[in-house]
C-alpha cells in the first residue's frame, strides 16, 4: 500500500508542480495583461486629452470667427453711417452752393436791369460846359472870376 501511496504522492507532486507552473504562467499573463491594459489606458487618456484640446481649439476658433463677424458688422455699420452723413453733408453743400449761385445770379441780373428801369446805384456825374458866350472878367483882384453865363448838362 505504501507503494501505491508513493505513486500517488509522486503524481500529486507532479500535479502540484504543474499547478505551480500554470499558476505562475497565469500570474505572468495577468501581469502582462494588466501592464498592457495600463498602457492602453494611458494612450486612451492622452488621446482624450488631445481630443479635448482639439475641441477647445475649435471652440476658440469658432468664437474668434463669431467675434470677427460681429466686429465686421459693427465696422460696416459705422462706415455706412459715416457715408450717409457725408452724403447728407454733400447734399446740403450742393443746396447751399446752388442757393448762392442763384442768389448771385439774381443780384447780377438786378444790377444789370436797374439802369434800364431808370435807377442807378451811384449818382450820375454832373458835367458842366461853358458856352461860347461866357464872359470872364478879370478885375483888379486876380482871385475874382465872374462868370456871366454857365450851362450845366447832365
Amino acid at each position: 500500500m505504501f507503494a501505491k501511496l508513493k505513486v500517488l504522492e509522486s503524481k500529486l507532486d507532479i500535479y502540484e508542480d504543474l499547478s505551480k507552473e500554470m499558476l505562475d504562467k497565469l500570474e505572468r499573463a495577468v501581469s502582462s495583461i494588466q501592464d498592457n491594459s495600463n498602457k492602453v489606458a494611458i494612450i486612451l487618456e492622452r488621446h482624450e486629452n488631445r481630443l479635448d484640446e482639439g475641441d477647445k481649439a475649435n471652440q476658440a476658433i469658432i468664437k474668434m470667427i463669431n467675434d470677427h463677424q460681429i466686429y465686421d458688422e459693427k465696422m460696416f455699420n459705422t462706415f455706412s453711417t459715416k457715408l450717409q452723413d457725408l452724403d447728407k453733408k454733400v447734399d446740403e453743400l450742393q443746396k447751399g452752393t446752388w442757393t448762392v449761385i442763384i442768389g448771385a445770379s439774381a443780384v447780377i441780373l438786378l444790377i444789370q436791369l436797374l439802369p434800364a428801369v431808370g435807377l442807378r446805384l451811384t449818382p450820375a456825374p454832373q458835367t458842366s460846359m461853358m458856352s461860347g458866350e461866357a464872359l470872364v472878367s478879370n478885375g483888379s483882384d486876380r482871385h475874382q472870376i465872374h462868370w456871366s453865363h454857365l450851362s450845366k448838362t447832365i
